[in-house]
């Protein structure tokens, strides 16, 4: 379908068009990576270690390489000269401790999954059959396994290193004059205010991606090409370039149909470089596969931070000081960003509050586990969990309503732009219609009078309110502030808009989508822009010779950066277009006006379609002097800030004082996310979201053995919700424009998973605040729900208090602070 001179297709920015992709992917017509099947490949499958801690003694390989089908098999010895290395991207300090992180291991293996070698063979069965054949010798080590303990370093998950603490990292606002001294104001509070002071733990989860990861590599042309379910493959062609010395140029690296990632797939991994290593060793194509157990074993993890947080306030209950202290978990290694992700957190823990004095406290550990990394909202859910208990805690300090609490302390809607006291400026937000309306959808008063009501009664089934009201900085941006804090990128994004002969578009984006529905959403933006139908648009991705630039999918940025980049392409498309016009209308470029895909002259109704300039330039038998014939043009976008999503999330639970059973009863939330390009994307992220949050606040948790062995290490003990595990969500929105980018846009994609978590938890706790119970563990099960009530009834409230979380010793910098303290410039 073409445009003609006459037609102007209907606007599509806010319509909710159902996703162009999906007709290919649920109909079986996708290709993912492991469907990638190449002459003469060969398959990898590896030897991983049982023990969390161990140095190898030996390795015999002959079984192996006598059984049947199997070409080779290597240890990480025998490719030690072409294996690469794992990188650590985002050292956030000078001193950081870093252990080295060969893709094979050699010498010591630091947690259980570990790479010790690695089974070619001519099928993938033949390769899994003979890595029971490898013998391999080891002497098991003592493990680390809890960062708090590991800070003692008395066991150590590195001998080598001396330590197991990574780094330090503080931000502290009377130091970089964004607000005032946090010791003076908790000291003044514990004796003319409140004060309260809690310990909370965000446990260890495992991104649950529909998708194991894959990777297939063709050593055999000009070119090395690598297939890789992977959200970043402009940042794996670095990588590999970087660190296996293959120039950037003899790279391609395609990132097909991608099964979802919510960060987990956003590594360079030991599988990935050890199947290049191998395919280039062999001349031959290469294929690894995860199973769904390697993946819960071996595949990066998120969160697992303990957080010491203290608040002051007067007794009314304005907020005078917050001060943050985490002890950050990375696994025995750190991951490409995962150093960093817990420090994310220092701009998002004052959340939507006009909080004088803060100061953000960050130790990074590194123990016997997985390592740990970027999972869906990356530092910024951990955040948003910490304030918003906080804010509960001192709701329930002063007796008064946890919403109104807020209100006193939120940035009002006529402040904005507003600087915060770690230094961000919102640019827009109006936390007062979201809250409204939300209030609305979800019957608060209503609630609250059952709420009373049921507990008037004593009814064993008590019924809690839990409020999140939170913000998040997404769009990670600009590539200044992330210099200055060490990031190993940038955040710009860029895009290319061809006009090819018959009026139709390619677009070339460097977002590589995984399930978000990009090329649905940047369909709409250019149709809209160039005025051409919707169905004319293709998005070309996730393949670097076709998308040679780009920094990727992640962290909300795909619209609010991407997106952006491919508006600027487009209106560069529209000005060279004009100048041809001008030339064929025989008017001055000056007088040609375009709208609705059409250019035409001021004042009268001569006029050209945009297909029709694209045919005349196709041609090039009538253009202006000078000009070339092409109508193709190329912008990067970096962005000035990052984009500050906003909402109010709402959430009622049911919890039986008698068996500990918590049950959600109702849920609604109005989230911000800006200008809204396509409804159905925004509503389908946010209930994806929302499901991962809540599954983090009632089911999730990877929990390991006093071994060092993950003993949920699959769907059978690891509970990943379904939809039978959930109720119907009432969700809307309202539109604050940003000012950062000409869309207006916000992001979405992680709003739901920050909110949802400290809602239901809020919820919990509040049906069970009269008990004098003020924190449940998460994931909030029946059992630890049951035991915290039978506990209070035993105890006083201030022993609950006090036997709430476990203890914490955070560490205390040992050097310069000046060598170690961060903040947005």
């Amino acid at each position: 379908m073409t445009i003609t001179e006459n037609q102007a297709p209907a606007h599509e920015i806010g319509r909710a068009r159902r996703r162009k992709e999906d007709a290919r992917l649920i109909t079986g017509r996708s290709r993912y990576t492991d469907s990638i099947t190449l002459p003469g490949m060969l398959h990898l499958a590896m030897v991983r270690s049982p023990f969390a801690h161990a140095t190898i003694r030996s390795i015999s390989t002959e079984a192996a390489k006598a059984a049947p089908g199997v070409v080779s098999v290597v240890t990480g010895a025998d490719i030690a000269d072409i294996q690469g290395v794992n990188i650590n991207a985002w050292p956030i300090t000078t001193d950081q401790v870093t252990p080295t992180h060969l893709p094979v291991a050699i010498e010591h293996v630091a947690f259980a999954g570990e790479i010790v070698a690695v089974v070619v063979a001519r099928s993938e069965a033949e390769a899994r059959d003979a890595v029971e054949l490898v013998d391999v010798d080891y002497d098991e080590l003592p493990v680390v396994l809890d960062a708090r303990e590991a800070l003692k370093d008395e066991v150590l998950a590195h001998p080598d290193l001396g330590t197991n603490k990574s780094a330090f990292w503080q931000l502290d606002s009377a130091a970089q004059g964004s607000g005032g001294d946090v010791d003076e104001a908790i000291e003044k509070a514990r004796t003319d205010g409140i004060l309260i002071e809690r310990e909370y733990r965000q446990q260890r989860l495992v991104p649950g991606f529909m998708e194991p990861r894959s990777v297939v590599v063709d050593p055999t042309g000009d070119q090395l090409t690598v297939w890789s379910a992977t959200q970043v493959p402009h940042i794996l062609r670095f990588a590999i370039a970087a660190t296996m010395g293959i120039p950037e140029s003899k790279l391609r690296v395609i990132a097909p149909d991608v099964g979802g990632g919510f960060g987990g797939k956003l590594q360079t991994t030991p599988e990935e470089f050890a199947t290049i290593a191998l395919a280039r060793r062999l001349g031959k194509p290469c294929k690894f596969t995860e199973t769904r157990s390697e993946a819960f074993v071996t595949g990066h993890h998120g969160r697992d931070q303990y957080q010491k947080l203290t608040m002051a306030a007067t007794t009314d209950g304005m907020i005078t000081g917050f001060k943050v202290e985490l002890i950050a978990d990375l696994g025995a290694y750190v991951a490409i960003v995962g150093g960093g992700v817990p420090v994310l957190g220092a701009w998002m823990f004052n959340g939507i509050y006009k909080i004088p004095a803060y100061q953000f406290n960050c130790t990074t550990v590194l123990t016997n586990k997985p390592w740990v990394d970027a999972y869906r909202g990356a530092g910024r859910p951990e955040a948003a969990f910490g304030i918003e208990r906080m804010m509960d805690e001192l709701a329930g300090e002063v007796g008064a309503d946890p919403l109104e609490i807020r209100e006193k302390n939120w940035i009002k809607h006529e402040e904005f732009p507003f600087t915060t006291v770690s230094g961000m400026t919102y640019d827009s937000g109006n936390y007062e219609a979201a809250t409204a309306r939300a209030k609305e959808l979800f019957d608060y008063d209503g609630l609250r009078r059952e709420q009373a009501e049921r507990r008037e009664r004593n009814d064993p089934v008590q019924l809690g309110i839990g409020v999140s009201t939170f913000t998040e900085m997404c769009g990670l941006a600009p590539s200044r502030i992330l210099g200055s804090l060490n990031y190993g990128a940038g955040g710009w994004e860029h895009a290319s808009v061809r006009m090819l002969a018959t009026g139709t578009v390619e677009v070339v984006t460097g977002i590589s989508p995984h399930g978000q529905g990009h090329v649905t959403g940047f369909s709409q933006i250019v149709a809209d822009r160039l005025g051409v139908p919707f169905e004319d648009v293709e998005i070309l991705h996730g393949d670097t010779a076709i998308a040679p630039k780009g920094m990727d999918t992640y962290g909300s940025r795909s619209l609010v950066v991407g997106g952006e980049a491919v508006v600027r392409a487009a209106d560069k498309v529209i000005e060279k277009a004009k100048v041809i016009a001008a030339h064929l209308l025989e008017a001055s470029a000056d007088d040609i006006e375009f709208s609705g895909g059409r250019f035409g002259v001021k004042g009268t109704d001569k006029g050209l379609g945009i297909a029709e300039i694209a045919a005349a330039t196709f041609t090039g038998h009538n253009l202006p002097d000078g000009i070339e014939p092409s109508l193709d043009a190329d912008a990067t976008f970096d962005p000035v800030n990052f984009s500050f999503p906003h909402g109010t999330h709402l959430c009622a639970m049911e919890v039986d004082t008698e068996t500990g059973a918590a049950t959600m009863r109702k849920y609604a939330c109005v989230d911000d996310v800006g200008v809204i390009i396509n409804p159905l994307l925004v509503e389908g992220q946010v209930h994806g979201g929302l499901v991962q949050g809540i599954a983090q606040a009632l089911w999730e948790g990877a929990v390991y053995d006093e071994n060092g062995t993950l003993v949920t290490g699959s769907f059978v003990d690891y509970t990943l919700p379904s939809a039978a595990d959930t109720i119907s969500f009432i969700t809307d929105t309202t539109v604050s424009p940003s000012t950062t980018n000409s869309l207006g846009t916000k992001g979405v994609g992680e709003a739901g998973t920050i909110a949802s978590t400290p809602a239901v938890v809020n919820a919990i706790v509040d049906a069970l605040r009269p008990m004098g119970i003020h924190d449940i563990e998460m994931p909030c099960t029946p059992e630890r729900v049951w035991r915290a009530i039978q506990g209070a009834s035993s105890r006083s409230v201030d022993e609950t208090q006090r036997d709430a979380a476990p203890h914490f010793e955070a560490d205390q910098p040992n050097q310069d602070p000046s060598a170690t303290t961060g903040g947005a410039k």
